[in-house]
C-alpha cells in the first residue's frame, strides 16, 4: 500500500495529483482550496470519518491541511477536527482568503441533513484555527430553499465579502447556487451576512448539469466575476462549468458544454472531474484545482489544471 510520502507525486512530474490515506487507508481527498501564505501554499481538503472507527481517533469528518513550495508536491501537516458542538457531526468543503494577515476559514458542519450551515474560524499560522464563537454564520432563507448550505467559497469584491455556497430546493433533491454578502470590516460572523437576492442566483439548466449545481469558486478577472461551479452530483459523472457577472448577483454561462469534462474510460478522472477551487497566484496565473476518481467515489485524487483567458472566458491547458 502506498504511503502518503509516496503518492505525493503521481503520473506526470509536472502535474500534482495527490491524495491522502490516513483515514480509509487508501486515498481519498476532496473539495480542494488553496491560499498562498507565508511564502508557501496551503491545500484545504475535506477528510473522511475513519473506517473502521479507531479508539481515541475524532469521529465524523474533518479538514486536512497540506504544503507546498512549488504546487506539485504537497506534505500534510495537519487538521481541522470538530470542535463546536454544531460540529459535532463533522466539518468538510473547507474554503479559505486571506485578509489582514489571516487565514480566513469557511466550512460546512456536516451530519445535519436539511440544516448544515456555514461555519468560520481564522488562522494566523494557516494551520492552528479559532472558532468564530457565532458559528453558524450563514443558512440561506425564502420559499424557494430548504435552508440547506454547504460548498462556501468566499470572493472579496469592492471592499466587500461575497460568499456563494449549495442548498436545495424545498423538496430536497434540486441542488442550487446561492449567496451573501459582508462588509470586510464585520468580522464574519453570524448577523454580518446579507442573502443575496430571493431566489437561487445558478439552477441547474443544462443537460449535463441534471440536477445539481454546487462547489461555487470564483474569482475576479478583467473587472468581472467568474464563478467556476460543479454540475451533476458526485460521479454522476459531475463536471465543471462555468458563469460570470458584473454585479455578483445576476450570472450568465457562456457556453452550454463543461469546460471541464470528467475523463475517458480508464483515466484517472474518467468517474468525475468535480468541486472545482480556483486559485490566482502573486504572478496572476490561474490554477484550477479539482477532485476526480475512476472507482466511483471509493477513491478520490485531487489535481489542478492551469486556466487560460480569453478576455473574461476561461480555458483549461491539457
Amino acid at each position: 500500500m502506498l504511503d502518503a510520502e509516496e503518492m505525493r507525486l503521481i503520473a506526470h512530474p509536472s502535474r500534482m495529483m495527490w491524495s491522502d490515506t490516513s483515514r480509509l487507508g487508501r486515498p481519498f481527498a476532496k473539495d480542494p482550496a488553496v491560499v498562498k501564505f507565508h511564502n508557501r501554499y496551503l491545500l484545504y481538503f475535506s477528510l473522511p470519518a475513519f473506517d473502521p472507527p479507531r479508539p481515541g481517533s475524532p469521529d465524523g469528518w474533518a479538514i486536512g491541511i497540506a504544503e507546498s513550495k512549488d504546487l506539485v508536491n504537497w506534505t500534510k501537516i495537519g487538521e481541522v477536527l470538530p470542535e463546536q458542538p454544531i460540529e459535532q457531526g463533522g466539518i468538510c468543503a473547507p474554503d479559505a482568503c486571506v485578509l489582514d494577515g489571516k487565514v480566513q476559514l469557511f466550512y460546512q458542519n456536516y451530519g445535519s441533513g436539511h440544516v448544515a450551515s456555514i461555519c468560520h474560524a481564522w488562522s494566523s499560522d494557516g494551520v492552528t484555527f479559532t472558532r468564530d464563537p457565532t458559528n453558524s454564520v450563514f443558512n440561506p432563507v425564502g420559499t424557494w430553499t430548504n435552508g440547506r448550505a454547504i460548498d462556501a467559497h468566499v470572493v472579496i469584491w469592492h471592499n466587500r465579502l461575497l460568499l456563494y455556497c449549495a442548498t436545495r430546493d424545498p423538496s430536497g433533491t434540486v441542488q442550487l447556487i446561492t449567496g451573501a454578502t459582508a462588509d470586510r470590516a464585520s468580522g464574519f460572523g453570524h448577523g454580518s451576512w446579507t442573502q443575496i437576492g430571493d431566489a437561487p442566483l445558478l439552477k441547474p439548466e443544462l443537460p449535463w448539469e441534471k440536477t445539481c449545481i454546487e462547489a461555487p469558486s470564483v474569482c475576479v478577472h478583467d473587472g468581472k466575476l467568474v464563478m467556476f461551479y460543479a454540475g451533476a452530483y458526485n460521479n454522476a459523472p459531475q463536471q465543471i462549468g462555468f458563469a460570470t457577472s458584473t454585479d455578483g448577483e445576476k450570472w450568465t454561462r457562456n457556453s452550454t458544454e463543461p469546460l471541464l469534462a470528467n475523463g475517458k474510460p480508464g483515466e484517472w478522472n474518467s468517474s468525475e472531474s468535480g468541486h472545482p477551487g480556483v486559485f490566482v497566484d502573486d504572478d496572476g496565473q490561474t490554477y484550477l484545482f479539482f477532485q476526480g476518481n475512476n472507482d466511483n467515489g471509493r477513491t478520490w485524487w485531487l489535481s489542478w489544471k492551469k486556466v487560460v483567458w480569453l478576455g473574461d472566458v476561461p480555458s483549461v491547458q491539457g
